[in-house]
């Protein structure tokens, strides 16, 4: 139940100057990424401000991705929540919209147990039959999935997958042997890609591949089709324009990078702000050092 293979892009949210879904606006992104052979559209994550949506938004935003994309790449609906029975609703709606699979993060604020997370995510699961995706980032919900909790998941049908955020590759290597190759991992995070990638990840769920999509998606390519140094290469090209998006909190600098690429983006929603002058420029540099033409 493999839900795709290479760069995955964690698609931001558009805005319009009154703080409304620029839905228009997501649809050309969406074309703007399978055209640069992005192979997934990961909507209403972290980098898409679901948190600050209310469930009609988010579902529409779900919708507008399945439709627009029409079956050309896979759709991952970010579906979690921090209560479960409102995850079990999302996911069985982003179902019925046609998502291809969903993504789960970690319930946060809250947080749980590690018997908690089996219960939780076994709960949501089983509410659903399309795949599921885990979504580990302790750094923003200050929870980690244990390796063995991981391995218990990865024995439920439909948990076949995870986004490793957790940056700490002991951990991440811990998980993958005792998964024993039963749930994908991806890199959540942009700048260990070839790390995840050498632990045997199926890909990467991208913030950068918002501005940079074709290029993410051949570092991966790259990567599995066995030219490690082509894949390198590349990942250290992207190093400091990656360290400059998350200068500030994300999605900030990449909203910020898109504005100044002329791409739908629009401003992020509170509690999230402008970016720092100071960063607006270090940011604005690394996209010329990388080679980005700034309009």
């Amino acid at each position: 139940m493999s839900i795709f293979t290479g760069s995955g892009v964690a698609i931001i949210t558009p805005f319009n100057d009154d703080m409304s879904v620029n839905y228009e606006g997501l649809e050309k992104l969406i074309d703007f990424q399978i055209a640069n052979n992005t192979d997934c559209i990961v909507i209403c994550g972290t980098t898409g401000e679901a948190s600050t949506m209310n469930d009609e938004e988010h579902l529409e935003c779900i919708k507008v991705a399945v439709d627009r994309t029409n079956k050309r790449v896979p759709v991952i609906a970010g579906t979690g929540s921090n209560d479960t029975a409102h995850g079990i609703e999302l996911s069985k709606k982003a179902e019925q919209l046609g998502a291809d699979g969903l993504l789960q993060v970690t319930p946060y604020y809250n947080k749980t147990t590690q018997k908690g997370l089996v219960k939780h995510f076994t709960s949501i699961a089983n509410s659903v039959d399309i795949p599921i995706m885990l979504y580990n980032v302790p750094s923003r919900t200050g929870l980690n999935i244990n390796a063995d909790t991981a391995a218990t998941l990865s024995k439920v049908d439909n948990i076949v997958a995870i986004k490793e955020a957790s940056g700490n590759i002991a951990h991440i290597t811990d998980l993958v042997y005792k998964c024993e190759g039963r749930l994908d991992l991806y890199s959540g995070n942009d700048d260990q890609i070839v790390p995840l990638l050498s632990l045997g990840g199926k890909g990467v769920v991208s913030v950068v591949a918002n501005i940079l999509p074709q290029e993410t998606h051949d570092l991966v390519i790259k990567y599995l089709n066995g030219d490690t140094k082509g894949s390198l290469d590349i990942q250290l090209k992207m190093h400091e324009l990656i360290n400059a998006l998350f200068c500030e909190v994300n999605p900030m600098p990449v909203k910020t990078a898109m504005n100044i690429l002329g791409l739908p983006s629009g401003p992020c929603r509170l509690p999230l702000t402008d970016m720092e002058p100071h960063n607006i420029k270090r940011l604005s540099t690394a996209m010329s050092n990388y080679g980005i033409t700034i309009i």
